[in-house]
């Protein structure tokens, strides 16, 4: 019987572990791939928009060679917190199920079943991608997450997004031999995008090394082209491989199923007392950039930290027996 179970291993569930056990709480965590397994899926030579002090949990620094950490500087810092404190954590266990009520919940996972009573949900929101509904999209040279350039080398590739994510894939595939050509749903790219990427990839296309299509949208995807609307009307664009980087969403079916309620906004939120972010089902807990719904870039490492303290504080506060009467 744990005190509380995190489902998600990615730094603000880490932390939940951190704060778990600095109020003597029991706890295990449950991550359905490796440790931090988001961070593990960007990018292979992605760098980071924050600097170290804003990724770092309980204040141990983490040791970076640049401004800004690469992608396997933060895998290798949190890695070594989760291994050198000896975190109660089990990586490639989905959880599939979260059973009972507040004070004795069954967390059924892929190969136990487990009794605690509070469970956190720190999941983030980038279980699904968005698909673009869009005939062709099911072909196997359609992909929705991008590791690295060199399987694409000397290669024709729609890049279909206007977010970091689509620039920077554009930009390293560009530099490694693909012919890119993006596809924009917006008049320009969003100003969210990393500001030494802006610059580079607005020289590209105005030098035709990149080809970009602005408020534009993909109306089907066929085995070696796809066809884009464009203000201009229809046109036709060669593709090996299509790569559909629209963002990504929470596992709305799992908190469904395990009854957390979702607001009818155009954010999908989830229901969740911003106090103490308890759910609308007792006993059970957001934490971390799931509780923005579709708005994945309202909560971020640096601004969720301070969930796990929310959450943990109140888990303790309500697990603690009664003082004696006087």
């Amino acid at each position: 019987m744990y005190d509380v179970i995190i489902v998600g291993g990615g730094p603000i569930g880490i932390n939940c572990a951190f704060e778990a056990r600095k109020r003597g709480l029991s706890y295990l965590v449950l991550e359905k791939g490796p440790i931090a397994a988001s961070i593990y899926r960007y990018p292979v030579h992605m760098r980071f928009f924050s600097t170290p002090e804003l990724l770092e949990l309980q204040g141990i620094p983490m040791t970076v060679a640049g401004e800004k950490p690469s992608r396997t500087e933060v895998l290798t810092y949190y890695r070594r917190l989760v291994l050198d404190f000896q975190l109660a954590y089990h990586t490639y266990e989905p959880v599939l199920d979260v059973e009972g009520e507040k004070g004795r919940f069954w967390v059924r996972t892929s190969r136990a079943l487990y009794e605690a009573a509070r469970v956190v949900l720190a999941i983030g929101a980038f279980a699904r991608p968005r698909m673009l509904e869009v005939p062709g999209e099911d072909l196997p040279h359609v992909h929705h997450y991008y590791t690295e350039a060199h399987p694409y080398a000397g290669c024709d590739v729609l890049v279909v997004g206007g977010k970091n994510s689509a620039v920077e894939a554009a930009l390293d595939l560009y530099r490694h031999g693909a012919r890119v050509t993006m596809a924009v749903r917006s008049p320009d790219f969003r100003e969210s995008v990393k500001y030494w990427l802006l610059p580079d990839i607005r020289n590209r296309i105005a030098q035709g090394q990149i080809r970009a299509f602005f408020s534009t949208v993909v109306e089907a995807i066929e085995a070696e082209q796809v066809r884009l609307r464009t203000p201009e009307g229809s046109v036709t664009v060669r593709a090996d491989f299509v790569l559909a980087l629209t963002g990504h969403e929470p596992d709305y079916a799992f908190l469904e199923r395990v009854g957390v309620r979702i607001q009818d906004d155009p954010y999908r939120t989830p229901v969740y007392d911003p106090e103490t972010l308890e759910t609308n089902r007792p006993g059970l807990y957001l934490a971390g950039v799931v509780l923005g719904g579709l708005r994945t870039n309202q909560w971020f490492i640096e601004n969720s930290r301070v969930h796990a303290v929310q959450i943990m504080e109140h888990i303790a506060r309500s697990l603690a027996p009664p003082s004696p009467a006087p």
